[in-house]
Order: structure tokens, then C-alpha cells, then sequence
């Protein structure tokens, strides 16, 4: 556990009001402008991790509750990867109960949670998309049984611009550009809509920086925990972080700020034009026989400007299947689907084939083995 030296291991909570800086206006005034990204009297579950990011938002939302009136849950999840971890885990929770507070901690392979969250093989670094799996089901599950409404994490700007920057390198399609949004579905309602019983995921933070987080954290003389593995650099990640990120503050002080933002600006965007796109996509439906999921007009589609035909094709599969096809395959895909070429068939891979002769386009489900 990390402290500043001489600092008092205590939040003072009972005497919130006398705590007040430019980052809870700024914060306060954010969620303002934006009421459903942690509405007022919510039930809200917090991922605490116990570094910087987590310790940040949890102070502040304590300091702000008074004024939106939530309930504020806490989880922490314990991947077990190190030998600390566990011991970590205790300093976090008996910090928590010092405040008042209770801490939920879940540990990867207890309770049922999934096995595929565990330790990683011997000689290879755990895996970032396995954990991340992991933490997110164990969330939702907590969220359930708990009443919670919202799941609220630390994520900032300057995980944005490390995400954008990761899928620039990969090549994404715009809609991985615009990922890391501010408030998604964490897990929808029994009847797949976002009714009372959807959790939305929220993440209050992402207009502040790590510079933001870790100046709040000493100011408000917080305890961090840090985790060794944020600077192995095994991970995509945290190369980006210490070797990419550096270079571009070093040329254009605030950069990890600006790129978040045009995350942000590509997010509205994307919404705007979804909502084009899906009305296009009504004129290119396709009544199809038994055993097709769903069609689409081949030769409608194909009639169009190429970057309109992978908007339009991107957003059927992702509409009908919930599958998001990375730049390269859907172009390699709509290749085979132009005007001339013949009848065919595409395995998506995710239990799903793509079938399409001279007039139409269906989905339909793998044949059984």
C-alpha cells in the first residue's frame, strides 16, 4: 500500500461537505449534463481495483453522493495472477471498512466463477481479454444480486487514447474507434431490451486524465495499491502506455486528452450515422425461407458506393448476430458479394454462415456437426 508520507489512512466521512475542490465541480457539473450516465438515487456498483483510477472515483463519488443521493456498492476482483494479490485484497477491504464501507471482493476460480479467468499458462503472460471477461461477468453477477442498477468504473482519457490508439494500429473499423464509450449495456433485460432490469456500464471519468487521477489521489491523500503487471510489457497495452503515449505528451502536451476527446467526437458521430444507416437498411430487407435468419438484397447492397456498402453490411451483422467484422474480413467479404460474382457461402465463425446467391444475401445457422 501506497502512501504519501505523513498522511492519514481516513476519508473523514462524517464530514463530506467540507470537502470540495475544481475536480468534484468538474465531476458534478459532467454528471449534470449528462443525468443517465449515473442518475440521481441509483444504486451504483463500483469496481475498486485499488490503484489510482478507482481510488480517485471512489473519493469523489463518497463526496458527491450527498448531493445524488446514491447507493454506492463496492467490488473488487482478485485474478489471483500474483502472489500479493490476496494480501492486497485485505489492505483494500480493511481500508474500506475503516470509511465505513463494504468491499465485495471476488477471487478468480472460488464461487463458481469461470475457469477461463484463471491463472494463465506457465511461460506466457495472462491474458488481458480473458480477465477482462472474467471481471465483467463477475460484475453483472454481483450487479444482480445486489439490486444495482449501474456498474461504474475508473477507466480515463488516458485509457481512451491508449484504446484508440491500439486500433488504429489494428486496422478497426470506425465503430472500434469509437470504443471505450462513456455508458454501454453491460447486460440487457430477459427480453434483450434495455427495460428496468438491463445494468448499464458507466464511466464518469473518461473527461480526466491519469495525470487528473493521480493528482487527486495525493491531494485527497489517498492509499494506492499498484499492480506490477501495469508495467510488463508483454502487454499491447502497457507498451503503449510507457513507449508510444510519453513520445506524443513529449510533442503536444495534453495529447492522451485530445485523442480521448475525438474518441468522444467519434462516438456522436457514429451514433448519428447508425441512425442513417438503419433506416437504409429498411429498404434492403429481404423476406427469406425456413431456416434463414435473416436476408438482405444482394443487389440493392452492391448497387451502392463501396463505403456504403460496408456500413450497411456491418451494422446488418451486427444487428442480427451481434457480430462486429474487423476492416480487413468485411472487405475480403463484400469482394464475393459484387455484381458478376457467383453464389456462395462465408463462415462467420461465431455459429453462423453467410449464404448469398444472385438476388439475396441470408444468415443461417451452422449446420450440426
Amino acid at each position: 500500500m501506497i502512501l504519501p508520507s505523513g498522511a492519514p489512512t481516513t476519508l473523514h466521512p462524517a464530514h463530506p461537505s467540507q470537502r470540495w475542490s475544481p475536480d468534484h465541480l468538474r465531476l458534478h457539473r459532467h454528471l449534470l449534463r449528462h443525468p443517465g450516465l449515473l442518475p440521481a438515487g441509483a444504486p451504483l456498483l463500483l469496481a475498486v481495483s485499488g490503484g489510482q483510477d478507482s481510488m480517485a472515483l471512489l473519493a469523489l463519488l463518497l463526496d458527491l453522493r450527498r448531493l445524488h443521493h446514491w447507493t454506492l456498492l463496492l467490488w473488487h476482483g482478485d485474478h489471483g495472477w500474483r502472489a500479493e494479490s490476496a494480501r492486497q485484497a485485505e489492505e483494500l477491504a480493511a481500508w474500506c471498512l475503516q470509511q465505513g464501507l463494504n468491499l465485495v471482493v471476488d477471487r478468480c476460480g472460488e464461487g463458481g466463477a469461470p475457469s477461463e479467468g484463471g491463472p494463465p499458462s506457465e511461460g506466457g503472460p495472462p491474458s488481458e481479454a480473458m480477465a477482462r471477461h472474467w471481471r465483467y461477468g463477475q460484475l453483472e453477477a454481483r450487479a444482480r444480486a445486489l439490486g444495482a442498477s449501474h456498474v461504474v468504473t475508473g477507466h480515463t482519457a488516458s485509457d481512451r487514447a491508449e484504446t484508440l490508439l491500439l486500433h488504429l494500429a489494428r486496422g478497426s473499423h470506425r465503430r472500434g474507434l469509437a470504443s471505450l464509450r462513456s455508458q454501454r449495456p453491460l447486460a440487457k433485460g430477459p427480453d434483450e431490451s434495455r427495460d428496468s432490469s438491463s445494468i448499464e456500464l458507466s464511466r464518469p471519468l473518461l473527461t480526466f486524465s491519469r495525470s487528473d487521477t493521480a493528482r487527486i489521489c495525493r491531494q485527497l491523500e489517498l492509499p494506492v495499491w499498484h499492480d506490477p503487471a501495469n508495467h510488463d510489457l508483454r502487454y499491447s497495452r502497457n507498451r503503449i502506455r510507457a513507449e508510444v503515449l510519453p513520445v506524443l505528451e513529449a510533442l503536444h502536451p495534453g495529447a492522451a486528452q485530445r485523442i480521448g476527446a475525438q474518441a468522444e467526437r467519434l462516438v456522436s458521430e457514429l451514433e448519428c450515422r447508425t441512425e442513417m444507416v438503419d433506416l437504409a437498411l429498411q429498404n434492403l430487407n429481404s423476406p427469406r425461407g425456413p431456416g434463414a435468419a435473416a436476408a438482405l438484397e444482394r443487389l440493392g447492397l452492391v448497387a451502392l458506393a463501396p463505403a456504403n456498402q460496408g456500413e450497411l453490411l456491418h451494422r446488418w451483422l451486427e444487428c442480427q448476430i451481434q457480430q462486429v467484422l474487423a476492416a480487413r474480413p468485411l472487405e475480403q467479404l463484400l469482394s464475393r458479394l459484387q455484381a458478376g460474382q457467383p453464389p456462395g457461402r462465408a463462415d462467420l465463425g461465431t455459429g453462423w454462415q453467410l449464404r448469398w446467391d444472385q438476388r439475396t444475401l441470408w444468415l443461417q445457422p451452422d449446420p450440426p456437426q
